[in-house]
């Protein structure tokens, strides 16, 4: 078990956007790795799959128990931040085969190498345009929850 505990997401519901720091006993290198390469995207997030690996990159990331959402690579700032476009609107019930622009949701994770470890943010934007903002929003918040918390565990040999 992870030996490192991290604050929860935070929602604003004025700019609708969630937003969540959290620090990882490993390098930077490790982290840039697990949320950048499919195979270890896959042991702490949804089952990634891409069609490439640069901007304008797509693929899927799938759970079993919800489907698989449409993801694009956006920008990358290698190593220091990468953004993704997905259809991921929980509000809507099934995920649609394609990104849909005007109701996605893009997500950029932010890397800083600290003196031990690194600290990660990832900031999500975009709700106001999903089917239910607010529901989504705090949807969202508590999978940044669960989802950054089974990464702090992988990378720190919990998982």
């Amino acid at each position: 078990m992870s030996e490192t505990t991290n604050a929860s997401a935070v929602t604003d519901e004025g700019t609708f956007t969630v937003r969540r720091t959290i620090y990882i006993n490993a390098t930077a290198d490790k982290v840039w790795a697990a949320i950048t390469e499919p195979a270890l995207i896959s042991q702490w997030f949804g089952r990634a799959e891409f069609a490439g690996t640069g901007p304008g990159a797509v693929g899927t990331l799938t759970w079993d128990d919800s489907g698989s959402y449409p993801i694009r690579i956006e920008a990358i700032e290698a190593p220091r931040s990468i953004t993704y476009r997905w259809s991921n609107d929980c509000a809507v019930g099934a995920p649609p085969q394609t990104i849909d622009e005007p109701t996605s949701t893009v997500f950029t994770f932010t890397l800083e190498a600290m003196d031990v470890g690194t600290q990660l943010t990832v900031v999500e934007t975009g709700f106001e345009n999903t089917s239910a903002p607010l529901t989504n929003l705090n949807e969202h918040r508590d999978g940044w929850n669960s989802e950054l918390d089974e990464l702090v565990a992988l990378l720190e040999g919990g998982a």
